[in-house]
């Protein structure tokens, strides 16, 4: 399989997570706190579809912390997507309203 993309909509409680295919095909899409073993299991889950995967956010400090410490302890490519980019790149896709799986899923493409 070819290269993947994880965009990580970056919440205080939660985060929500798209991977997308190097086609823009959805392969998850999932809602997860910002918990250590939580965050660890989308990680497996992630890496089970495949393990040459790049993680996008869209904060860089603060709340996103615990997630950006976990992918960079575990060797995985990342990159930051200012949240101010990804407010400008939504109004290109479908749909009127903000939601976290709509941003993640810019975050990823």
């Amino acid at each position: 399989m070819a290269l993947i993309w994880a965009g990580t909509d970056i919440g205080k409680t939660h985060h929500h997570c798209v991977v997308l295919d190097a086609d823009g095909t959805r392969l998850l899409s999932r809602r997860v706190l910002n918990d250590e073993p939580e965050l660890l299991a989308l990680l497996v889950d992630v890496m089970a579809i495949d393990e040459d995967v790049v993680w996008a956010v869209d904060v860089a400090d603060g709340m996103a912390a615990l997630w950006i410490n976990l992918l960079l302890n575990h060797g995985q490519q990342l990159v930051y997507i200012p949240g101010l980019a990804v407010n400008r790149a939504a109004a290109g896709y479908r749909g009127t309203g903000k939601t976290d799986a709509k941003d993640a899923t810019v975050i990823a493409d």
